[in-house]
């Protein structure tokens, strides 16, 4: 009954910590503040102003910048706001309302099923939800998703019209899809013409480590296997520079691109051109990204590695959790995980609901439980860990 007793006092503690959103610290944020006095021009590298309408594309010098680090050719990436959720939301309505290059009808004419690999974000679930469209979870293995289920599903099924990805450091699991699995996603037959793979490489500069993964370029071995249409990149600077102030990625073939632009037309006349101006000049090029995110690296591992220490010396064999080498996130697998997370509620400990990483916020084996520890200070975290902790004991000890 120890278990019972800490967590009473646990309860009497009337804690308010917050483990739910992978949201960078105030120090992290303190990293970009020198922006602020940024650009110290408004003239952009063609010779337009920075401060006029125009350039829906955005700015050339910021697309060679993060082209690269996206794995996307500069001519065929697309600078938006500070959202690259909202660039994914975009995709989809466009997707619905006008043809995608390839498809014989807009999506809204036809059944559309995306498939989810689980855990996964629930912000991409949410989109779904949203516009009706039907999730069909697929496991995540330690090299990305079960490519057996998805080559599967895509072939039989031409209501499959997508299938959501981050790809490196996973949300919430910190996988990096292998060589083999990106070769596979690039190569398989698809029943569907307007098929897309929407990868969101949301954190393809974040390493934790001196190795950091590495990721096959996905666009270019569709464009080797002749489905050069079939992939959507995204990524953002959102958690590089300033959250609420950051810029977002749009990367694809050049006909997607066109239709992309096409329909973003309707809603711009052009981004924020000063903020873009601003991370050129701040980040000034992919060594100047390199040094900024070890900067955050340093702030963020030392959070991890407190996390994976409490964890293994006081959970032992009632829960497994991944050691990820980069991203924002742990992945906590516990018995009884919604009792866990309304215990942690009730203690004053906040967690995100347990099935979030799960379609229609539905976990089948009610286990996971997704961790975000970069925003706490590191006392604060470990407070709410060790707290977490004991509500984990005290199902356990229920549960016997």
């Amino acid at each position: 009954m120890s278990a019972q007793r800490d967590y009473a006092a646990l309860v009497q503690q009337g804690l308010k910590l917050d483990l739910t959103r992978g949201k960078p610290s105030s120090r992290q944020l303190d990293l970009s503040n020198d922006m602020l006095k940024l650009p110290a021009s408004y003239t952009c590298s063609d010779g337009t102003d920075g401060r006029n309408y125009g350039n829906l594309q955005g700015l050339a010098e910021l697309r060679e910048l993060f082209g690269p680090l996206l794995q996307v050719p500069a001519g065929q990436l697309v600078v938006g706001g500070n959202s690259s959720l909202a660039m994914m939301h975009d995709t989809i309505v466009h997707a619905l309302l006008t043809k995608v290059p390839g498809a014989e009808r807009r999506w809204v004419e036809q059944d559309v099923t995306f498939l989810c690999p689980v855990p996964g974000y629930d912000r991409h679930f949410t989109i779904c939800e949203r516009f009706g469209i039907k999730m069909v979870p697929v496991p995540m293995g330690a090299d990305g998703p079960d490519m057996d289920v998805v080559e599967r599903l895509v072939a039989e099924d031409a209501s499959v019209k997508g299938i959501w990805s981050v790809p490196k450091y996973s949300n919430p699991s910190g996988v990096s899809y292998s060589d083999e699995v990106v070769r596979r996603l690039a190569s398989m037959p698809a029943a569907a013409p307007d098929f897309r793979i929407f990868w969101d490489n949301a954190y393809a500069v974040h390493h934790l480590t001196d190795t950091p993964d590495q990721l096959a370029d996905l666009l270019a071995l569709c464009e080797q296997y002749g489905n050069a249409d079939r992939t959507f990149v995204y990524g953002s600077t959102s958690k590089v520079t300033m959250a609420g102030s950051g810029v977002s990625f749009f990367g694809s073939s050049p006909a997607n691109v066109e239709w992309f632009l096409a329909n973003t037309a309707k809603q711009s006349i052009g981004p924020d051109k000063i903020n873009q101006l601003r991370h050129v000049e701040f980040l000034r090029d992919a060594d100047g990204v390199a040094a900024h995110m070890r900067r955050h690296a340093e702030l963020i591992w030392p959070k991890f590695e407190t996390v994976d220490r409490l964890l293994t010396k006081e959970l032992g064999d009632l829960a497994t959790w991944t050691s990820p080498r980069g991203g924002y996130f742990i992945s906590l697998e516990v018995p009884n995980a919604r009792e866990v997370v309304a215990k942690a509620k009730a203690a004053g400990i906040a967690v995100t609901p347990a099935g979030a990483t799960h379609p229609y916020g539905d976990d089948p084996a009610d286990r996971t439980i997704r961790l975000a520890p970069t925003y706490p200070d590191l006392e604060e975290l470990e407070q709410a860990i060790r707290g977490l902790i004991t509500c984990v004991r005290v199902v356990a000890e229920e549960l016997s």
